[in-house]
C-alpha cells in the first residue's frame, strides 16, 4: 500500500510541474534584433513569432536578400533563446521535484 501512495505523490508532483511550466511557457516572450536593430522579432514560449519589425531604412536598400538573411537569424536566436529558457526554467522546477531516480 506503501508504494501505490508514493506513486500517487509522484504523480502528483509531475502534473504540478507541468501546470507550473505551462504557465510559464504561456508568459514567457523573447526578442532577438539582428543588423544592429534593423529586424526585431519577438517570440513565445511555444515558438510563436508575436511580433516582427523591420527598419524602414531595409527596404529602401531593396537588398532582399539581406532582409531575408537578417530574418532568418533573428527567428533563430529567439528560438534558442526559448530553449534555453525552458531548459532553466525545467531545471527550477524540478529542482523541487522528489522522485528517485530523477536529478536535475
Amino acid at each position: 500500500m506503501k508504494n501505490l501512495q508514493q506513486v500517487q505523490q509522484m504523480l502528483k508532483q509531475v502534473q504540478q510541474f507541468q501546470e507550473q511550466l505551462q504557465k510559464q511557457l504561456d508568459d514567457l516572450v523573447v526578442e532577438s534584433s539582428t543588423g544592429g536593430g534593423m529586424v526585431t522579432v519577438r517570440m513565445n514560449g511555444q515558438k510563436h513569432l508575436v511580433s516582427v519589425h523591420i527598419d524602414p531604412e531595409v527596404y529602401k536598400s531593396g537588398d532582399i536578400e539581406m532582409l531575408q538573411d537578417l530574418l532568418l537569424a533573428a527567428v533563430n536566436e529567439s528560438a534558442r533563446k526559448v530553449d534555453e529558457q525552458v531548459a532553466n526554467q525545467m531545471g527550477s522546477l524540478a529542482g523541487g521535484l522528489n522522485l528517485p531516480g530523477l536529478n536535475f
